[in-house]
């Protein structure tokens, strides 16, 4: 079963599976304290969850942005909160030496839309053996990401999700193109939906990134109506305050309702 996680329990080949957390590892007992509510909201709507937090953010607009606790830090919290609340645990990597380590850690290593193309960082990820998360550069159209699914297999790594997270429409903007979703599922992938990246105003802040969040429900109910198998949210328990992607992330306290509607959509389409 090249999706289970076998510790949990769990396959991301059946059914809509959540990948939620912040941004960034900001402080430890933040961190707990995100993977703890938002698996307890998972669960209640019956949602396979995945915590998502990035050691560091190596991609930020400006010299001056928070990055995160580094990866020596970062991976030991990962580790501590896969072990200690049991939920599985996704991060990104942006060098290929950094692979090896996260993938002692992680479940689901992650590789950052901009660096989509990188084939040494996609090689070394795919040699940890790991799921490995794709996210579609937003330079790319979705039927390039082929090459990245043939990279992969290449280097014996079957275990590969691709992520839609919006393409590159002028200056500052993003725009998403629903067609995406099944032309990368014909690649044999599940395809996961990046709602609050696909909303991200990419520098559009001057020194950082802005974002339009009144959107997100709008855009998760239409990934799940299309048909993506997972979605990918960033969210924190005060927007205003996050340290990284803020103006484009779900406020925790807006999760529940939404995923309630989600999970009523998945049954509209189960029924069909």
């Amino acid at each position: 079963m090249r999706y289970s996680l076998p510790d949990f329990g769990i396959d991301l080949a059946q059914g809509l599976f959540l990948i939620a957390g912040p941004c960034v590892i900001e402080t430890r007992d933040h961190a707990f304290f995100m993977a703890s509510e938002l698996k307890k909201i998972a669960a209640a709507n019956g949602i396979t969850f995945v915590f998502k937090a990035s050691y560091d953010k190596a991609n930020r607009t400006s010299i001056k942005s928070f990055r995160g606790l580094g990866i020596k830090e970062g991976l030991k919290i990962l580790g501590d909160i896969r072990e200690q609340l049991k939920v599985p645990i996704l991060s990104d990597v942006h060098e290929p030496s950094h692979c090896k380590p996260a993938g002692q850690v992680l479940d689901i290593l992650q590789i950052p839309a901009f660096l989509s193309r990188q084939t040494d960082l996609i090689l070394a990820a795919a040699e940890t053996g790991k799921i490995v998360n794709v996210k579609k550069g937003q330079f790319l159209a979705p039927w390039e990401m082929k090459n990245v699914v043939e990279k992969m297999r290449e280097a014996g790594n079957q275990r590969l999700l691709l992520t839609e997270r919006g393409a590159s429409f002028g200056y500052n903007n993003l725009v998403v193109d629903f067609r995406s979703f099944p032309i990368m599922q014909s690649f044999g992938c599940p395809v996961v939906f990046d709602v609050t990246h696909s909303l991200q105003l990419p520098g559009g802040q001057g020194e950082s990134s802005g974002g339009q969040p009144q959107y997100i429900p709008h855009f998760a109910r239409a990934g799940v109506a299309a048909g993506v198998d997972g979605l990918f949210m960033e969210v924190h328990d005060n927007p205003a305050k996050a340290l990284s992607d803020g103006p484009n992330a779900l406020n925790l306290s807006l999760l529940p309702a939404l995923l309630e509607q989600l999970i009523e959509i998945k049954k509209c389409l189960k029924k069909t």
